[in-house]
């Protein structure tokens, strides 16, 4: 007789049948037997996000918690509206640049443009919510490749989309524009329709981000062939950058926030003045905090660390070889590697405070401290060496987050962006509170991005003569709450306030 653990066994199976490649199950309920769906939903695998669809959960989950319905939000999407509308469907233009652009944060409002919308919203999991509404559609439908999401394909998007999608959202805007290698396909479109305004507007947008060739093309093409066409500045007000041809939208993006955002840190931030010249003394004065930096750091991400075990690891006490509980302490091998750690950062400290460019310096080190935060997981087995090998290789996603980080692919076009913006940043404040955001936004490793990003917050601050900066456990909720600000909204200065209120 097949016992309950069996019977679960066997829904998960056929659950695991339904998953895409990527691990995700975006079910509905004519697709599982009725018995498979509730073990599955009582057991806490499976979670409604509306009636007749499921999304994966995690058994272990809170109540209220929005990690999985955040990571399952595009699947979810597409599979709705594939299902309901067939291909028939597409997202709106708007929506559409804002995923050329390379933004993933979850909207509180999806809109799936149909011929066969019926101007209803359907209400979802977490303040969340689908309208489909009744219009027509791209010609043609691009597939998106991420999500399996129909979209307007990039010309036909930035043809269409509001002329106030330029002001409010002027970085997805300048990134999509980027993507554009000639005004080609834009001109085709134009010109069959006749669309003289949304031409204008369109090279007065390619001259305002520094590309003059394309928008000379269009106006002296249209002009050519009799169209009365008036050049206009979409972005009005809003800033704009020099143009600079891109192949990937995330490394634009991040070059266009962070030019946005230093500017909010050079006015928030207090200036300093003192530099470090004495590395032994920098280094001293860097150690006496460790105690303090390694509790406060390692409880933010959850572990259960005491200053007791932190003085263990420290004096060289933790032996799990030797000593069984220790061997069975994961809060233990946690505070191990922050030591290793610790000392890896101490030696890219001396290196900046003796004159190396300190972008570079965490450009090249940073991974030197990853590995060695790992190191004693790997020491007991439960992580191959290979694990250690670089950036991660898969997708992941923090918890509670509306935001989801880069693509695997886009993590391997960010950073090296990101190291280039920190070596050419003459602003040490701005390369630490700037470094630790964009280095947690892309979130380059499964596991420790907060740890090495506050390392690399500090090397930086100690590079412009700040003190070393702990972020205390008891604002832990504060930290994130900024942080989750800036990336979903683009907004900095929750952060930059938060860091200079614990300087």
């Amino acid at each position: 007789m097949a016992t309950a653990d069996m019977n679960l066994a066997n829904s998960l199976k056929e659950l695991q049948k339904l998953q895409n490649e990527k691990g995700i199950a975006i079910v509905k309920s004519t697709q599982l037997s009725r018995v498979h769906l509730a073990r599955l939903v009582s057991n806490g695998f499976l979670q409604e996000a509306m009636k007749g669809w499921y999304i994966p959960s995690s058994p272990s989950a809170a109540q209220g918690d929005t990690t999985n319905w955040y990571t399952s939000f595009w699947y979810f999407v597409a599979a709705y509206a594939n299902s309901r509308f067939d291909n028939d469907w597409c997202l709106t233009p708007e929506q559409s640049l804002y995923l050329y652009s390379g933004g993933r944060t979850v909207p509180p409002q999806v809109t799936i443009c149909t011929p066969r919308g019926s101007n209803n919203i359907t209400r979802l999991l977490h303040n969340t919510s689908l309208l489909d509404l009744k219009t027509s559609i791209a010609t043609p439908i691009t597939k998106e490749a991420e999500f399996g999401l129909n979209l307007y394909s990039l010309p036909e998007a930035l043809i269409k989309c509001s002329v106030d999608l330029y002001r409010s959202d002027a970085i997805s805007m300048q990134t999509c524009l980027s993507l554009i290698p000639d005004a080609s396909q834009l001109l085709s479109i134009v010109l069959e329709k006749g669309q003289t305004v949304k031409a204008g507007r369109l090279a007065g947008a390619f001259r305002a981000i520094g590309n003059p060739a394309i928008a000379d093309e269009i106006i002296g093409t249209m002009k050519s062939l009799g169209y009365d066409i008036r050049e206009e500045n979409p972005f009005a007000t809003a800033a704009t950058r020099s143009y600079q041809r891109v192949t990937s939208p995330y490394t634009m993006r991040i070059k266009l926030m962070w030019d946005d955002m230093r500017e909010v840190v050079t006015q928030h931030y207090p200036e300093q003045t003192k530099t470090y010249t004495d590395a032994a003394a920098c280094l001293q004065q860097i150690e006496v905090q460790y105690k303090q930096d390694a509790y406060n750091s390692l409880s933010i991400e959850g572990y259960k660390v005491t200053p007791d075990l932190i003085a263990k690891v420290q004096n060289g006490q933790w032996e799990p070889e030797k000593n069984a509980s220790d061997f069975e302490q994961k809060n233990a091998m946690a505070a191990k590697g922050y030591f290793q750690a610790f000392q890896a950062v101490k030696e890219s400290v001396k290196k900046i405070v003796e004159g190396e460019n300190a972008g570079t310096v965490a450009g090249v080190d940073h991974n030197a401290w990853y590995r060695a935060l790992f190191a004693p997981s790997v020491s007991v087995g439960l992580l191959k060496p290979s694990d250690l090998a670089g950036y991660r290789t898969s997708q992941v996603y923090i918890k509670g987050s509306m935001h989801t980080p880069l693509n695997v692919d886009a993590v391997r076009d960010a950073m090296p962006v990101l190291f280039h913006l920190l070596e050419q940043e003459p602003n040490a404040a701005v390369r630490a509170i700037l470094g630790h955001f964009f280095f947690v936004y892309i979130h380059p490793y499964m596991d420790g991005n907060g740890r090495v990003a506050r390392f690399l917050m500090n090397t930086q601050f100690i590079s412009g003569g700040y003190n070393w900066t702990i972020v205390p456990v008891e604002r832990k909720q504060e930290y994130i709450d900024a942080l989750e600000k800036a990336s979903t909204r683009g907004d900095i200065a929750p952060f930059v306030e938060f860091i200079a209120s614990i300087y």
